[in-house]
């Protein structure tokens, strides 16, 4: 069973770009630069309020080590950032690194790309694969978020930033959650239908639920991240507390989907144990068939006993072997043939009754 198609990200005029930067000046101006070398945009960093700089690269976790040096972040770890458990948060005081989980769901395939941001000063990295551009939409709506913000002192202005970043990897996180619903519901709805291979549901069931797993690691180590993020311990994050509830907003969404998501694995398991009743009762209904041919068999050999005893009788000799030629041996035979018959019927009856009884 396929699932289907992915969400895919928003269209955009032209080439998908390698990097871009988003600069706002204290007088306001916004300017954006695109497909530049990483120099050039850290060249007019000094003469900025705000600059965001974002990166597409094929090797996402070797190329992070020589961005940052590049971009003078000398106190954060970068192995260390990039070994995480899908997500990973390096407070140095004057420097902050994190590492946010980007998952793609095709089919019954999960794969997590790592999202790097990178803040010191007055400017914010991301690094990612090429393979996903989360930040794409986002960036063509910056230079209006970068107005709106751009009278706020340069803490809260790289809080909000950085809250938006968040705010779209999570809500690109969110959409595959309908994919796996609806693959699900599939699932589900393959389970009355009769011509279904049951194993074949089996297996599905199993993966999808490998699949809800790895998806659930991936809102817990985001939820992470964010509870760090959301007390304002970081120098470099503003402690207002009306924006830092703006971080707590984003912690609830992702344990709402947490829940969702807990349900979902929670139907899958309901699933499983429709698998099995299945499977309990083909197992019964044959051994219920089994049961019934022993019962006639049983019949038909008492049945046939008593008669094949009289006859093994008369023929080892008694009466000087003439009891087979008697006029009533062979109404005897059928008489006791009758007789046997009817008895074990009514005896297998019997049993069949006392057992419905329990």
């Amino acid at each position: 069973m396929k699932m289907q198609s992915t969400p895919q990200p928003s269209k955009v005029n032209g080439p998908v770009p390698l990097s871009f930067c988003i600069l706002l000046y204290s007088d306001g101006k916004i300017e954006r630069l695109i497909d530049r070398p990483l120099d050039e945009y850290l060249a007019v960093i000094p003469n900025v309020s705000l600059a965001w700089i974002d990166y597409s690269t094929k090797d996402d976790e070797k190329e992070i080590e020589q961005i940052a040096q590049a971009a003078r972040f000398t106190k954060i770890p970068i192995p260390k950032l990039t070994t995480g458990f899908y997500s990973a948060y390096e407070d140095y005081d004057t420097e902050l690194g994190i590492m946010l989980p980007s998952v793609t769901v095709k089919g019954e395939k999960t794969t997590v790309h790592p999202l790097f941001i990178l803040i010191r000063d007055n400017y914010i990295i991301t690094v990612h694969s090429d393979e996903i551009n989360r930040l794409l939409r986002l960036s063509r709506y910056a230079p209006q978020f970068f107005k709106r913000i751009s009278t706020e002192c340069t803490p809260d202005k790289m809080t909000l930033m950085l809250e938006r970043i968040i705010d779209e990897n999570n809500d690109r996180n969110f959409e595959y959650l309908r994919e796996i619903e609806m693959h699900g519901d599939t699932i589900s709805r393959s389970l009355i239908e009769e011509n279904v291979a049951k194993r074949q549901i089996a297996h599905d069931i199993y993966r999808m639920k490998h699949v809800l797993i790895d998806y659930l690691n991936v809102l817990w180590a985001t939820k992470d991240v964010v509870d760090s993020l959301r007390y304002g311990d970081a120098d470099i994050i503003t402690n207002d507390e009306k924006l830092l509830g703006r971080i707590g907003i984003l912690s609830d969404n992702i344990d709402r989907h947490i829940e969702l998501s807990e349900q979902m694995s929670n139907v899958l398991s309901s699933g499983l144990e429709v698998m099995q009743s299945i499977y309990n009762n083909q197992l019964q209904n044959m051994n219920n068939r089994f049961a019934l041919v022993t019962a006639y068999l049983t019949v038909l050999g008492t049945a046939f006993l008593v008669p094949n005893t009289i006859a093994t009788i008369a023929g080892s000799g008694i009466m000087g072997g003439t009891m087979a030629q008697q006029w009533w041996y062979v109404p005897l035979l059928v008489i006791s043939t009758v007789v046997a018959t009817l008895f074990s019927f009514l005896w297998v009856l019997h049993v069949w009754r006392k057992k419905e009884e329990f």
